[in-house]
């Protein structure tokens, strides 16, 4: 009856969806089970609604975040303006890489534009957690990714015009020109809402030539 029972819970532990997180971890390196039990318990859910503020500028970033589902804004104020750094879509990891890292002050601020999803591990647990070989390769990696895709952008913010910009992810189909409200995609282009109105109505005009 022991064996029995043992094998039953064993078909129930393997029949169970895997964490968000650790499917995301995966992406990157293997992660093995005995590794995957020291970050699980550690891992703390957050339900957060539109609007809400993650983290304020001149605050510190004490947390590795994972996005479940949701879309959020970085941003930073100049002049009064609050100018759109970028975006994060589910499913990704995040943080304020500066703040988190130094542990200094924040440069900037993290808003949820959606009602999002998501699990937050505290900066000492993530540290000490690098110990264990896959989550330093997860770590590792993810550092890397998210350096290239920086460069990326200043890249484009230097060599492109806001209209190129924009043309670059209608053809790419990108989900962010529908879930984004304008205001905010004009911030993130460099220009006023009203200019890029123009730049999607000359579009839109094209097209029906």
């Amino acid at each position: 009856m022991y064996l029995s029972r043992f094998r039953y819970d064993q078909t129930l532990k393997s029949s169970r969806p895997m964490h968000p997180f650790r499917q995301y971890i995966e992406r990157y390196t293997h992660l093995p089970a005995q590794e995957w039990q020291k970050i699980q318990p550690l891992l703390q859910p957050i339900k957060i609604p539109t609007g809400y503020t993650l983290l304020e500028e001149g605050k510190q970033c004490r947390h590795l975040y994972f996005l479940e589902n949701g879309l959020l804004r970085f941003f930073v104020w100049r002049d009064g303006k609050d100018i759109t750094k970028f975006f994060t879509t589910a499913p990704y990891c995040f943080t304020s890489q500066r703040s988190f890292t130094q542990e200094v002050p924040a440069t900037e601020n993290i808003e949820a534009l959606t009602n999002s999803t998501l699990w937050s591990l505290d900066r000492r647990a993530a540290f000490d957690l690098l110990e264990n070989p896959a989550w330093s390769t997860f770590v590792r990696q993810l550092v890397q990714e998210v350096q290239f895709y920086t460069e990326q952008i200043l890249e484009e913010i230097q060599q492109e015009t806001a209209e190129q910009r924009y043309r670059k992810m209608l053809f790419n189909g990108d989900p962010l020109l529908q879930e984004v409200p304008l205001k905010h995609l004009a911030s993130y282009f460099g220009i006023a809402p009203q200019s890029l109105s123009r730049i999607r109505k000359k579009i839109f005009q094209e097209a029906r030539t």
